[in-house]
């Protein structure tokens, strides 16, 4: 496996981890400050800043400590040179059911996710 991709895998997991731990600085660690989250609801576009989620992940009780089950995978990671990929993953805090398509940069310290765009599904 190439090395570089190895390194965005790893932050992959962590984004998977710190979603399901709930853990907002492990989460805040491989995200850039300035990125931001989009998404539609009811048509219309949303956008939520990095420093807000990661308030709301610290206030709603994790997956792990509800004991919901876990399934998270990466579908697809695109890369169009040594500093940018393009990851699509699927993960779930049940009731609700992602696709996150993440863009990711290696920046002076590392790589960092620096957009989050997504949609999810609610099941039963």
């Amino acid at each position: 496996m190439n090395p570089d991709r190895s390194t965005v895998e790893a932050v992959v997991q962590n984004y998977f981890d710190g979603l399901y731990e709930g853990d907002a600085e492990k989460l805040g660690a491989i995200f850039d400050a300035t990125a931001d989250l989009r998404w539609l609801e009811k048509g219309e576009l949303q956008v939520l800043t990095v420093p807000d989620w990661l308030d709301r992940v610290r206030k709603r009780p994790s997956a792990r400590a509800e004991g919901k089950p876990r399934e998270d995978f990466i579908v697809t990671i695109d890369r169009s040179d040594e500093q940018t990929a393009f990851i699509k993953v699927r993960c779930q805090l049940p009731p609700r059911y992602f696709t996150d398509y993440l863009v990711a940069m290696k920046l002076r310290d590392g790589w960092k996710i620096v957009s989050k765009s997504y949609r999810y599904d609610l099941r039963e």
